[in-house]
């Protein structure tokens, strides 16, 4: 158990975050798969382009390695070109 106040305020602070981070992995999971299942080209693109816009931001912000996300936007973006 903590016993400096920094301490303590860290385990705090940390707790927030990993609910913050989780959260926001969730709703990247979610849309990941909404492009995936996706049939219509149109919907899909614009699917890929939120998707895209997202793992950006998590990249930058750390909460994913920058590069799982190029890897993820460049599989999303294959999976969507081969849809007709």
């Amino acid at each position: 158990m903590a016993q400096h106040k920094s301490a303590i305020k860290r385990i705090r602070s940390t707790e927030r975050r990993k609910v913050r981070n989780a959260d926001q992995r969730s709703g990247m999971k979610t849309l990941i798969k909404k492009v995936r299942s996706e049939k219509d080209k149109t919907k899909a693109e614009v699917f890929l382009k939120e998707a895209t816009s997202l793992l950006d931001k998590l990249a930058g912000k750390r909460v994913i390695h920058p590069n799982k996300a190029a890897n993820q936007k460049s599989k999303l973006t294959k999976l969507v070109n081969t849809i007709k």
